[in-house]
């Protein structure tokens, strides 16, 4: 296992809530709490950096991290500019990234990541099916000008941002639930 004092953690909670009818997904009930409230429970013995992205609320957000960011653009450009804002004020060498619609990740997952990161010396993310999972990344805080400079590129996607470096993988089978995201009302059911 990896030495997590040297990992911050980044929770991405800027979306619109669009799949949601507007809600903020974070602040969404499920099992008597804010989704929030459960990736906080995992995250919070993990780290002693933890930063929470948002673009509304972030006074309700403020009670689950240690610094609220918001994105530096208006009108919700999307993850990529919630981890912009998030490398900038990092603490730490390393950044896991997650979203806050995941309440399901564990600690095995996190540790995972942040070995293969350290181990490979560059962001390591889950793939799983064939298919990389930018929303459980750890980046290095290094990252952060390559990600800016694909900003100014024009480039919008996280992942596509990420992939002009090398990245290393950390495969997850299909189905896995610590991956799966809560992105419509019928999850909360």
């Amino acid at each position: 296992m990896s030495d997590v004092s040297c990992c911050s953690v980044l929770v991405l909670a800027g979306g619109r809530g669009q799949r949601m009818g507007g809600r903020d997904k974070g602040l969404i009930p499920w099992h008597g709490k804010p989704l929030i409230a459960h990736l906080h429970e995992v995250v919070r013995p993990w780290t002693a950096d933890l930063i929470l992205s948002c673009n509304r609320n972030a006074v309700l957000y403020a009670a689950y991290a240690d610094q609220v960011v918001s994105d530096e653009q208006a009108d919700f450009p999307g993850p990529l500019a919630g981890v912009l804002a998030g490398l900038a004020v990092a603490r730490q060498p390393w950044v896991a990234v997650l979203a806050c619609d995941a309440p399901r990740i564990d600690r095995a997952l996190l540790d995972a990541l942040l070995a293969r990161a350290v181990e490979g010396q560059g962001a390591a993310m889950v793939r799983q099916g064939g298919f990389w999972q930018p929303m459980f990344s750890v980046l290095p805080r290094t990252s952060l000008g390559m990600l800016r400079q694909a900003w100014d590129d024009g480039e919008r996607s996280l992942h596509r941002a990420l992939a002009r470096g090398a990245l290393l993988a950390v495969e997850c089978a299909e189905g896995d639930p610590r991956l799966e995201n809560f992105n419509s009302p019928e999850h909360y059911a």
